[in-house]
């Protein structure tokens, strides 16, 4: 049998990745995919557009399609099937939001990991003094931008969950952290049967309220203000947490699920979904690197595999547990009371 010789390629590919990466998250500040979407454009005219200089505007496009993020026919440009439909800002699909945020904040923080790694300390808005949290909410821009990311993020993960859970069996359910209300609001729209409130803090009513009535499922959905650190739950048949419990100390997720056991009644069940690190913790190098990212933005913060939280959810008192994939690297661990 031949032995595979050793060759830098990968370690090369991952060295350098960034390059590919701030690639793309520029030509989603630049608008680049949302203009494509009016209509092929040549070097020139997509230049012109995007308000470029002409040195390396060609390099920059072709380098979109080799990474294969667009396509090139003679000298015209234009979206991949997959950046049309969630590139695209004027789509309901976009899913550019969590890009735009993470070119705006994350991209700079991660350029402090060493330190994190050896500090132990977040590398974000922290480090000159100030609260990542506090700083978010009170500017209403900012705020609208990550709420949106947030949306970007767990969007296909709340499509499937709409499929995969049987909400027939219930009536009522609750986003604990709704941020925008992309997850309460996908699940509104494939049960019309069902109620839910979104559960976050007051400053995001007025978006929470705007997204709903912009889906058309307001009558269905209400927003709950409340901080669930300081607050009780409001009772209800469901609740989720959806990229909430990575953002807390081991004790603080256990709190959080004992206050959502204590909301629910005999048979409901709780939805916790991330990005689910693979038990063996091998193979889902998304969830591994989200960890990562919750060293560089919070205190005490971090992702853990399905079985953990089991484990967490049993300790909380769930009799019965399970987890089930979602879309791409996310997961979903169910717990019955």
């Amino acid at each position: 049998m031949e032995t595979r010789q050793p060759t830098p390629e990968h370690i090369m590919q991952l060295g350098i990745g960034f390059w590919g990466s701030k690639t793309l998250l520029s030509a989603i500040e630049l608008g680049l995919f949302t203009e494509l979407a009016k209509g092929p454009l040549d070097t020139n005219a997509l230049t012109e557009r995007l308000n470029l200089h002409p040195r390396s505007a060609r390099d920059f496009f072709d380098a979109l399609v080799a990474l294969g993020m667009l396509r090139r026919t003679g000298t015209r440009y234009a979206n991949t099937p997959d950046t049309a439909l969630f590139l695209d800002r004027t789509k309901p699909s976009y899913v550019g939001g969590m890009f735009e945020m993470a070119n705006a904040r994350l991209y700079r923080f991660w350029g402090s990991l060493t330190e994190a790694l050896r500090t132990g300390k977040p590398q974000n808005e922290v480090k000159t003094g100030e609260d990542f949290f506090s700083t978010l909410y009170a500017d209403p821009k900012r705020l609208e931008g990550f709420l949106k990311a947030m949306t970007g993020l767990s969007v296909g993960a709340a499509r499937v969950i709409a499929k995969k859970f049987p909400w027939r069996k219930y009536r009522s359910f609750m986003d604990v952290g709704c941020a925008q209300g992309g997850v309460a609001i996908e699940i509104a729209l494939a049960h019309a049967h069902l109620i839910g409130v979104g559960v976050d803090l007051p400053v995001v009513q007025p978006v929470f309220e705007a997204y709903a009535r912009e889906k058309r499922v307001a009558e269905r959905l209400r927003f709950h203000p409340g901080n669930f650190f300081t607050d009780s739950l409001p009772k209800t048949d469901v609740i989720i947490m959806g990229h909430i419990l990575h953002d807390w100390t081991l004790d603080e997720k256990m709190m959080l699920l004992r206050k959502a056991y204590d909301a629910l009644p005999p048979g409901g069940a709780v939805i916790v979904h991330e990005a689910i690190i693979d038990d063996g913790r091998r193979r889902n190098a998304f969830g591994l690197l989200m960890s990562l990212n919750m060293l560089i933005e919070t205190h005490g913060g971090f992702d853990f595999t399905g079985a953990d939280c089991k484990r967490w959810m049993k300790a909380a008192g769930f009799k019965r547990t399970s987890v089930k994939p979602l879309a791409g690297p996310d997961s979903m661990v169910v717990g019955i009371k």
